[in-house]
């Protein structure tokens, strides 16, 4: 009985809900990394714990990608179209990269202080969190869900704008190889905020195709 209500569900035009499940799931393991680096900026966890610590938040979210693409293959009907999910799943797999190559670089460099990267990661888990809300409302009317997609962006761009200011101040200064190392690590934040932008993008284009 369990499976023919789905099968009517599905043919009705109604969403599988594990597309959803498997995106909110990679979602779930980005702000894992993202509050990971967090705590590495304030000392709550060493550099050296936060960097093993990654590769199993890292392992989360790519389990979660395979499900995403696994069900892509099954599914009689998607919230939006497929090319745009895959898009999305993507994208949210580059912030977390991005994330755990800032972990990874912060652990490598050593840089003295930590605490001017706070912001800009605090902009990555708001955008993570406006992702995981839109991914949630996938399934409602472009009304709804562009608007979600569009504060995503918004907060995506917010981070590039703030690298920017950053490299600014960085170049402001004498050009040491302390000052390198503090330019590539905002460096991969400001692609954290570009990945951020492409999945609300992918988001925005696939309500609109509906």
């Amino acid at each position: 009985m369990k499976r023919l209500r789905r099968i009517g569900d599905l043919m009705a035009g109604r969403m599988d809900r594990s597309l959803t499940d498997a995106l909110l799931g990679q979602l779930k393991a980005t702000k894992d990394g993202a509050w990971l680096a967090a705590a590495m900026i304030s000392g709550e966890v060493g550099r050296t714990d936060a960097h093993e610590r990654m590769r199993s938040i890292e392992h989360a979210g790519d389990r979660e990608r395979s499900r995403l693409v696994e069900g892509l293959r099954n599914a009689l009907v998607t919230p939006i179209d497929r090319e745009d999910l895959f898009r999305l799943s993507r994208s949210i797999d580059d912030v977390l990269d991005s994330l755990r190559d800032f972990v990874r670089e912060s652990y490598l460099y050593r840089v003295p202080d930590q605490t001017r990267f706070s912001p800009m990661v605090d902009q990555a888990i708001a955008g993570i969190e406006a992702l995981e809300g839109a991914v949630r409302d996938l399934g409602s009317h472009p009304s709804v869900l562009v608007p979600r997609a569009r504060a995503a962006k918004k907060v995506g761009a917010g981070i590039r704008r703030m690298y920017q200011y950053e490299v600014a101040r960085i170049y402001s200064g004498e050009i040491t190889a302390e000052a390198m190392k503090e330019r590539e690590l905002v460096r991969r934040l400001e692609i954290v905020g570009k990945a951020i932008g492409d999945a609300a993008d992918a988001i925005a284009d696939g309500a609109m195709k509906r």
